[in-house]
């Protein structure tokens, strides 16, 4: 068994009609972002969490006005880039997050060498599965535009393999709109975004990208792995 397998926790299904869940993503499609945090927090009494990798704080900027307490959840690999840690410091003094930091069960070592996948089963999706225990649903800053895999991704629906409801805010904002949430509420930039970064990951597996190319081009470069895992199973090896 691997530790992506293994990493899943058995447990019901999140108590919630599927009509329900369905009328309720299609509604918040044509509301605020700020409007689908209060509905899964109001509807599930406060069991969520927010996961935040910190490429940005749009979506902690929208959370924190619509529910100020909110647990939010950062994933530290242990492989962070070091401007990564910094500004996670500063957006937590900026606005006193509720902030849970989850560390893997595992040495740093070298397995990203040799085999991705199972790196980031242990250091992102196992460590997001005990922040998630207890929860009823869990808020992400995916969005359709970000790359294919996510191109249809709904505003709210049941995350099957984690039995729990997967709330996406930001699921239609574009690039423009992100750009121009951060403009108007004048938002912590992350350092490397600057630097031809437009998607952070850990540093061992994430490159600068050229203007023009697909933001998400400098994953795991060279290896046509797309995601780590999180938001899905990664690619068969």
């Amino acid at each position: 068994m691997t530790a992506l397998q293994s990493s899943v926790q058995t447990r019901s299904l999140v108590d919630i009609d599927l009509a329900e869940l369905s009328r309720a993503s299609s509604d918040l499609e044509r509301r605020p972002a700020g409007d689908a945090i209060k509905w899964a927090y109001e509807r599930f009494d406060g069991r969520v969490v927010l996961a935040a990798s910190f490429q940005d704080t749009v979506l902690i900027d929208v959370a924190v006005k619509a529910v100020p307490d909110i647990e939010v959840v950062f994933l530290d690999t242990q492989y962070h880039f070091a401007e990564t840690l910094w500004f996670l410091d500063k957006v937590r003094e900026r606005y006193d997050l509720n902030l849970t930091v989850m560390k893997p069960l595992v040495e740093p070592d070298d397995l990203w060498q040799v085999d991705t996948t199972e790196c980031c089963a242990l250091r992102k999706v196992e460590p997001l599965s005990r922040a998630l225990a207890g929860k009823d649903a869990w808020i992400t800053g995916l969005r359709r535009n970000e790359a294919p895999t996510r191109a249809n991704v709904p505003v709210a629906h049941l995350d099957v393999g984690r039995g729990i409801v997967k709330v996406n805010p930001l699921a239609t904002w574009t690039d423009l709109d992100v750009d121009g949430y951060t403009a108007d509420n004048d938002l912590l930039v992350h350092p490397l975004k600057g630097q031809g970064y437009p998607s952070i990951g850990c540093w061992p597996c994430t490159r600068p990208v050229r203007d023009g190319d697909d933001p998400r081009s400098g994953r795991w470069a060279g290896t046509g792995k797309t995601e780590c895992g999180l938001h899905g199973w990664p690619e068969p090896r």
